[in-house]
């Protein structure tokens, strides 16, 4: 799988499948032999155009599109925290907003990521984050992704997701590579 799409692929469903309206955040299903373009594949999600609307359809659904699933990253199993803090940002580099090519870390989008011991020797992972614009609709969308993501790694109990708005985002936030990468 291209981690990369710059350009329209075309595609044509395999399968029914679940997706979501960018930038509204309704979940619709799209049907078996809906044929669209691929605009956006990155983080192993993939941002589609169809009949005038995009839509995000989850790396769990790569099939749908003829794609592999992405494959989460693997820690040995004496991890420490430092360790899983690792994999937990590198994770979440790999969630991107459906309309805008770079990830929420590069973003500045994430603002906390706490790991908090559990006796079981897994880690409870606390995330605060907020959004572009406070109205988007791809909030909750992005919150249950991160959260998904960040559950499939190993030595994880527990993820959450905080949405906030204060202090706002702001284009300062981001990453030096993110600005050079919009032209900013």
């Amino acid at each position: 799988m291209t981690p990369y799409s710059s350009t329209s692929e075309p595609f044509t469903l395999q399968r029914d499948c679940d997706a979501v309206l960018v930038p509204a955040g309704d979940a619709v299903q799209l049907p078996a032999g809906q044929a669209g373009y691929i605009t956006q594949a990155l983080g192993g999600s993939f941002t589609v155009y169809i009949e005038g609307n995009l839509f995000r359809i989850a790396g769990a659904d790569a099939d749908a599109l003829g794609k592999l699933p992405p494959v989460p990253p693997e820690l040995p199993e004496g991890a420490d925290d430092e360790d899983v803090e690792q994999v937990v940002w590198q994770q979440l580099r790999t969630c991107f907003d459906p309309e805008i090519p770079i990830n929420i870390v590069d973003l500045g989008l994430v603002y906390e990521c706490e790991l908090r011991p559990r006796e079981d020797g897994r880690r409870d992972v606390a995330i605060r984050m907020t959004l572009t614009a406070p109205g988007c609709g791809m909030g909750e969308v992005l919150a249950d992704e991160i959260c998904d993501k960040v559950l499939a790694l190993p030595h994880v109990g527990e993820a959450t997701v905080d949405l906030v708005f204060d202090p706002p985002w702001d284009r300062s936030r981001m990453s030096e590579a993110a600005q050079l990468a919009l032209g900013l």
